[in-house]
């Protein structure tokens, strides 16, 4: 059985659409994939970097509220995140989900 992405504590309804956009539609997909795969993946799909809907996904995934993230752990995901979104271009996001769009609208992927 599945859960939906929003079972993982400090995600909603907003990171549930959100992660559905980038194709992923179940808490234990983004257990799986691990904090880093899975915000790269929603980066990827167009979503805007956000340190801190970054840090609610590593702190959800853990089993701790989102505000439990201090100190010198915050600075290291910071760190964390700083390099994920090193190189990203957004208009290459925008781009690739504009192409993604395209294909599904004619056919020939599907698009969640």
């Amino acid at each position: 059985m599945s859960s939906p992405v929003s079972s993982i504590p400090n995600l909603g309804p907003a990171s549930e659409a959100a992660f559905a956009r980038a194709g992923i539609t179940t808490a234990e997909e983004i257990r799986e994939m691990g904090a880093d795969a899975a915000y790269s993946r929603l980066l990827a799909s167009g979503s805007r970097p956000h340190f801190i809907g970054y840090y609610v996904l590593v702190m959800g995934l853990q089993g701790r509220p989102w505000n439990d993230c201090k100190g010198e752990e915050k600075k290291t995901l910071r760190k964390r995140f700083d390099t994920l979104c090193a190189g990203f271009n957004r208009s290459d996001a925008k781009l690739r989900a504009d192409l993604e769009a395209t294909l599904s609208f004619l056919g020939v992927i599907e698009r969640p």
